[in-house]
C-alpha cells in the first residue's frame, strides 16, 4: 500500500488509519480452502433468484499484466452443466438435475476477516461486453456517457458484506439468521420464534450473550450491473405493509411490476408517501425510513433536462405531491420524499437529494426487500406456499418473516465497465452511527442510525425497531448470472445464443469470458480517542460483543459441504522478511520466533503459534475460550503468552513440574481476566442469503424452488 494511502479522513472529519488491505500484486494466487490467508473460493451451485452458474475454484485468481498492473479477479464463461443438487423446497425435499448455463466465482473471507465499523474501499472494474466486436453502442458516449444497452452487460457483481453468523449459499446457516440486526424481546410486535438467535433468549449457549439479538443483515458495495448499480443494506424484521407501497391494483389495468417503472395508475404504488393527501388520508401516518440521503454520481455527464434548485423542490416537498407521480419540478432527484434536503455535510451549496448538476442520481429503489418463509408454510405472502392438501416436509423449522432492503439505484457511466474506480462503504455503529456510500470520496447514499431506530408508527406501534448493524461482516466477492433479474444474460434459460440466429446476440456472447477485476482492498478504522462505547471499530470475527466462534463450531455441518469445507489457515500472509512473520523481542538473550517468510509468505515455526503472520498463540482446545485465532491480535496478548512458555520452561528446569503449575495457573488465571476486556481481531464468517434480491428486478425476487444445499 502507498504510505500516502495510510491513513484516511472520514467525512466526519475523524483520523481514520489503514489497518488490512490486499493489494493483489502477487499473480497466481489460489483460493481454494486452505491455500489463503484472507480469502476462501467456492465449488458448488448458486441455488438462489433463479441463478443460472456455478461457482468454481478455477474461475478465481490474481494475475499481473505486462504493464505491471497487477489485479484479482473472476472470471465469468458460457459453459452448460447438468448438476444433481438437493433441493429444500420441493415436497418433499430431493435430488434433482438442475441445468446451468455458466460459471463463475465467489470468494469469502468468511471466519478469516471481519470487521465491526471502518471505511472499506474496493477499486474495481466491472464486467461487460465492451470492446470494438462486441459491437456495444455505449462506446460511442465515451467514458462519461450513461449507460443505456442494459444487454450488453449481462453479468450481476457483487461487492457485499454478510454477517459472520450466516455463510452466503449456504441456505441452512442463514435460514431465520438473514438479514435480522434486531435486538428486542416484544412478542405482541415480532414473533421471536422467527430469529433463530432471539433477545428473548437468556440462555442460547454457544458462547453467545444472553439476551441479545444475533443475526446475519447485509451490506452492499455494490450489487448488479446494466444500467444502475445498487447500494443497500439488509435488515430485519422488515416493516409491515401499512408501512410500504400500496399494492399494485391489476383491476385498474396496471402489471404487476409496474413499480418498478413508476407508471402504475394505482394510487400509492409508485413512489413512497406520493400522492401526499391519498397516504395522509389512508394511513394517517408516514411510510419507509426516514431522512434518507441521496448523492450524485458526477462522473456522468451533465444533462440540462435533469438539473433540479433546492429552492423548487423543498417548496413542492412541503406543499405536497399531487399527482401519482415524480417528476424534476416536484420531487427530490431520488424519487424519495421523506429524504433528507439539507446541505450536505453542513457545507458548500450541494444539498443532499437535489441534482443540482444534472449529472447520473440515485433513485430510491422500488424493490423493498422480499417476504420470507419456510417450505412448509401456508401464509399468503410466502413465494409458493404449501398447499393444505399437500404433507409437510419438516425440512426446517418454521417462519416467515419480511427482510427490508433500503437501497438506491444509481446510474451507472460507461467508464466504470472500462477502468477502475473507488468504491467505498463508511460504517459506524451505535447510536451516533451511519452507513454512506462514496465513489472516489463523493458521496452516493446514506442511512444513519436514526433513520433505522426511529421509524413510523401507527397507533397500533406494530412496526419493529431495528437497530444500526453492528454484526462483525466479512466480504463477498460473486459475478452471477440470474433469469429472474434486471440485467439477464441473452435466452435466459438456456444456451447464450439461442438458435444461434441472432447477430447481436451472438456478438454479446462471443465476449465471453468476462471479467470483474479488483486492484485492491483497503480497510481504515478509527483507531482515536474519544469513540462512544457502541462504536467498535474493532477486526475479528468472534469478538467479545458478537461472539460467533462456538456457534460455528458447534453448527459447522450448515457452513460447509464435502466440496467446501472449513479449514483454518496458519501463516500464509505475504513477507518480507522473518521479521514479519512472528511476534518479535526478546526474553533475556532468547529471540522469540513464532514464524518465518518462505517464499515471501508467512510459515508458523510451532502448532501453538497461529494466524496469517504467526502471531496469535493457538488454544489447545478448539472451544477454549482463552483465545481465538485473529487477524492482527493484540501485540501485549501474544507477548505475555511468549514470556509464560519461556517462564514455564526456565522454572520446569529449576524448580520442577509442582512450582511450574502453580505458576502456569497463575497467569493463565490473569490473562483469562485480561481477556475479557480485550477485543481480538480475526477473520470473519460469511453470510448466506436466501435471496440476494436484484433491486433493478422486473421478475419475482425470491425463487425458493432453487434454494439448494
Amino acid at each position: 500500500t502507498p504510505k500516502d494511502r495510510y491513513v484516511y479522513t472520514s467525512s466526519r472529519g475523524r483520523r481514520w488509519d489503514l489497518v488490512m488491505s490486499d493489494e493483489f500484486n502477487v499473480a497466481n494466487r489460489s483460493f481454494r480452502p486452505g491455500d489463503d490467508h484472507i480469502w476462501t473460493s467456492l465449488e458448488k451451485p448458486d441455488g438462489v433468484n433463479g441463478a443460472l452458474e456455478l461457482y468454481s475454484h478455477n474461475m478465481t485468481s490474481t494475475k499481473c499484466d505486462d504493464d505491471g498492473t497487477c489485479y484479482f479477479f473472476i472470471k465469468t464463461i458460457d459453459e452448460v452443466n447438468v448438476i444433481h443438487v438437493y433441493n429444500m423446497y420441493t415436497h418433499p425435499p430431493s435430488f434433482q438435475d438442475v441445468n446451468f448455463w455458466y460459471r463463475g466465482a465467489m470468494v469469502q473471507s468468511w471466519n478469516k476477516f471481519c470487521y465491526q465499523g471502518g471505511m472499506l474501499e474496493v477499486r474495481a472494474q466491472l464486467p461487460g461486453a465492451t470492446d470494438a466486436k462486441s459491437g456495444n453502442p455505449d462506446a460511442a458516449l465515451g467514458e462519461g456517457g450513461k449507460v443505456k444497452n442494459t444487454k450488453f452487460y449481462p453479468t450481476w457483481p457483487g461487492i457485499w458484506m454478510l454477517g459472520n453468523l450466516g455463510r452466503a449459499i449456504f441456505s441452512a446457516s442463514t435460514n431465520r439468521m438473514w438479514p435480522y440486526s434486531y435486538d428486542e424481546c416484544d412478542a405482541d410486535v415480532f414473533d421471536p420464534t422467527f430469529q433463530r438467535i432471539s433477545a428473548c433468549d437468556s440462555n442460547p449457549g454457544y458462547g453467545l450473550n444472553p439476551n441479545q439479538g444475533r443475526g446475519a443483515p447485509e451490506i452492499d458495495v455494490l450489487e448488479g450491473g446494466g444500467l444502475a448499480i445498487s447500494s443497500s443494506l439488509q435488515i430485519a424484521p422488515g416493516m409491515p405493509d401499512d408501512y410500504r407501497l400500496f399494492p399494485v391494483d391489476t383491476s385498474t389495468g396496471d402489471f404487476s411490476f409496474c413499480l418498478y417503472q413508476y407508471n402504475c395508475k394505482t394510487p400509492g404504488s409508485n413512489y413512497i408517501d406520493v400522492p401526499t393527501s391519498y397516504y395522509q388520508k389512508e394511513r394517517g401516518h408516514k411510510s419507509w425510513y426516514q431522512g434518507l440521503r441521496y448523492g450524485a454520481n458526477n462522473y456522468c455527464k451533465q444533462n440540462a433536462m435533469e438539473k433540479q434548485t433546492y429552492e423548487t423542490v423543498a417548496a413542492s416537498v412541503k406543499k405536497g405531491i399531487t399527482e401519482n407521480t415524480c417528476s424534476v419540478t416536484t420531487c427530490p432527484a431520488s424519487g424519495d420524499v421523506n429524504a433528507d434536503l439539507d446541505v450536505i455535510d453542513g457545507k458548500g451549496k450541494d444539498h443532499w437529494g437535489i441534482n443540482s448538476n444534472g449529472t447520473c442520481y440515485p433513485l430510491m429503489n422500488s424493490y423493498m426487500g422480499s417476504y420470507l418463509c419456510d417450505p412448509d408454510n401456508t401464509f399468503k405472502k410466502c413465494a409458493s406456499p404449501r398447499n393444505e392438501s399437500t404433507p409437510k416436509s419438516g425440512a426446517m423449522s418454521s417462519f416467515n418473516y419480511q427482510m427490508d432492503a433500503i437501497s438506491s439505484n444509481w446510474p451507472i457511466h460507461f467508464g466504470a465497465y472500462t477502468g477502475f474506480y473507488d468504491y467505498q462503504v463508511e460504517w459506524v455503529t451505535g447510536k451516533n452511527g451511519y452507513v454512506r456510500w462514496m465513489l472516489h470520496g463523493e458521496p452516493l447514499f446514506e442511512v444513519t442510525t436514526e433513520s433505522i431506530e426511529n421509524v413510523p408508527q401507527s397507533a397500533k406501534k406494530d412496526n419493529p425497531k431495528k437497530i444500526m448493524i453492528e454484526e462483525p461482516l466479512y466480504v463477498i466477492f460473486n459475478v452471477a448470472l440470474s433469469s429472474s433479474w434486471g440485467t439477464t444474460p441473452p435466452n435466459p434459460g438456456q444456451e447464450c445464443r439461442g438458435d444461434g440466429k441472432d447477430n447481436v446476440t451472438n456478438a454479446i456472447c462471443d465476449s465471453f469470458p468476462m471479467y470483474m477485476k479488483i486492484d485492491y482492498i483497503r480497510l481504515y478504522q478509527d483507531l482515536g480517542d474519544g469513540l462512544e462505547a457502541d462504536n467498535y471499530m474493532s477486526v475479528g470475527c468472534d469478538p467479545a460483543s458478537h461472539p460467533t466462534k462456538e456457534w460455528i463450531e458447534g453448527h459447522i455441518d450448515e457452513y460447509e459441504d464435502d466440496d467446501n469445507k472449513w479449514e483454518e489457515v496458519a501463516g500464509k500472509a505475504f513477507c518480507e522478511t522473518s521479521d514479519d512473520c512472528t511476534i518479535g523481542g526478546s526474553l533475556g538473550r532468547t529471540a522469540l520466533k513464532t514464524g518465518k517468510c518462505v517464499k515471501k509468505r508467512c510459515q508458523c515455526m510451532y502448532h501453538s503459534w497461529g494466524g496469517p503472520r504467526c502471531t496469535t498463540a493457538v488454544s489447545g482446545s478448539s472451544s477454549s475460550g482463552l483465545m481465538s485465532r485473529t487477524y492482527g491480535p493484540p501485540m501485549e496478548a501474544t507477548i505475555v503468552i511468549a514470556v509464560v512458555i519461556c517462564l514455564v520452561t526456565l522454572v520446569s528446569v529449576r524448580l520442577g513440574s509442582t512450582m511450574t503449575v502453580k505458576r502456569t495457573k497463575a497467569v493463565m488465571a490473569t490473562m483469562e481476566a485480561e481477556r475479557k476486556t480485550i477485543t481480538t481481531a480475526d477473520t470473519a464468517p460469511v453470510r448466506e442469503s436466501n435471496n440476494r434480491g436484484s433491486h433493478l428486478a422486473v421478475l419475482a425476487k425470491d425463487n425458493y424452488r432453487q434454494n439448494f444445499v
